[in-house]
């Protein structure tokens, strides 16, 4: 829930005037603190931070809407003694990087949420310790597998950015290495694992003069960040992100469309950065220019609204033809408006989740989990590797299609004749 509010709101950072020119930004801001508010009310002392209600266990033994749910909902929390550094930094990231969002169109609210961040920040920092230990019930569904180090520099990033405020930036120079920072080189980006994120932001600081005087160890986060960019370009002498035959780079089997989303924002904000630098991406000699990134991005974007050998756009909503049968309990049955009538923890498996037919609602933006290595898909609500949604994997989204947006509408402006042929 953290990423996806990181992501929303750094991708409002970087293309909010195009979401302004579409209409969107108030929904945009609308989403961010829709998820800011939860955060500020599950922080409810410094070094306290409740991080989740209801484990998955009971929760996945039912099928049933929110309505009828009568699953605990007992929460839990991290705090001195139990701490989980990946959660509260991941959500000091996302507080700080909405405080920048907020700053201009409600200083009060984002001055807020500034305090939270650095609190959450300093508390993940001082009572270090991995989310998954001391919430034992995560440990199935959400398990830590880079550990908190990463969490803990991209919060650092977020806050640096936020506040001007150097010590923020000399934390992610000084635990650069002991960290991981310009030691790992990853070539996927998730909710999991934030090191080719932080290596991507890192490596921009390079631009401005006053970050000249650390340009050793940014150099070293750079390096780590073109191997990131270049093995999705497929020019990273082998170790490049696997591809589809239709072209969908394929990370992995589950849930697979949150690395896509993920790396085409990334690329498109790196295309950005070398443009405005007067820059090249450097692949082992290979030079690549911005245009040709944005443009593999752009690919990426298209193969996920359609242009893929199934024809079908995994944006569920839109296109003429999307999921039908997506893996989310509230989508899947009857609304309580239209069915008074109890649904019961199991019952929903056999009257809802077991039904051939499509979902009664359209999870409109939902992205799904997205094709197999081979580009087949099965619209089957059984088959959630394929057929769940997450919000972070459409977080991400918003961004590039603000920008694709951005440059439709430059185009259009700057040559009218275009606009019949649209």
């Amino acid at each position: 829930m953290a990423f996806t509010v990181t992501m929303l709101s750094w991708g409002v950072i970087e293309y909010g005037q195009y979401m302004a020119s579409a209409g969107e930004y108030g929904h945009a801001l609308e989403a961010i603190k829709w998820g800011t508010d939860y955060f500020i009310k599950a922080h409810t002392q410094p070094n306290v931070l409740w991080v989740q209600v209801g484990d998955g266990d009971t929760d996945h033994y039912c099928w049933q809407r929110p309505e009828d749910m009568t699953t605990s909902r007992q929460a839990y929390k991290i705090d001195e003694t139990n701490p989980g550094s990946e959660v509260a930094a991941e959500t000091a990231a996302a507080m700080a990087a909405a405080s920048i969002v907020f700053r201009k169109t409600n200083p009060h609210y984002s001055h807020l949420l500034l305090h939270h961040a650095q609190q959450l920040f300093e508390f993940g920092d001082k009572y270090r310790g991995k989310y998954d230990k001391s919430v034992g019930v995560v440990s199935s569904y959400y398990p830590s597998v880079s550990g908190y180090q990463d969490e803990l520099l991209w919060a650092a990033l977020w806050l640096y950015r936020a506040t001007d405020n150097q010590s923020y930036l000399n934390y992610v120079l000084q635990n650069a290495l002991s960290f991981g920072g310009i030691t790992w080189a990853i070539s996927e980006f998730s909710w999991d694992v934030k090191y080719a994120g932080l290596q991507i932001i890192a490596s921009m600081l390079l631009r401005e003069e006053k970050n000249k005087v650390h340009k050793p160890t940014l150099e070293q986060y750079l390096s780590k960040a073109q191997h990131y960019l270049c093995a999705c370009l497929h020019k990273n002498n082998g170790s490049n992100v696997d591809r589809t035959p239709g072209g969908l780079l394929y990370t992995r089997q589950w849930n697979n469309m949150q690395y896509v989303s993920n790396a085409a924002f990334l690329l498109t904000v790196y295309s950005d950065h070398l443009r405005e630098a007067n820059q090249q991406l450097n692949c082992h000699g290979e030079l690549v220019g911005p245009e040709e990134i944005l443009s593999f991005a752009k690919s990426q974007v298209d193969y996920i609204l359609g242009a893929n050998p199934m024809a079908m756009s995994y944006l569920v909503g839109y296109g003429p033809k999307y999921p039908t049968k997506v893996h989310h309990r509230g989508s899947s049955t009857e609304s309580y408006k239209h069915d008074k009538g109890f649904i019961g923890c199991t019952q929903g498996y056999d009257g809802w989740y077991a039904r051939p037919h499509p979902n009664p609602h359209v999870l409109v933006g939902a992205l799904v989990g997205g094709p197999d290595i081979n580009d087949r898909f099965r619209d089957d609500r059984g088959k959630y590797v394929q057929t769940e949604a997450c919000t972070y994997n459409t977080a991400p989204l918003v961004g590039v299609f603000a920008k694709l947006f951005g440059l439709e509408s430059t185009e259009l402006s700057s040559n009218p004749s275009l606009i019949s042929s649209w």
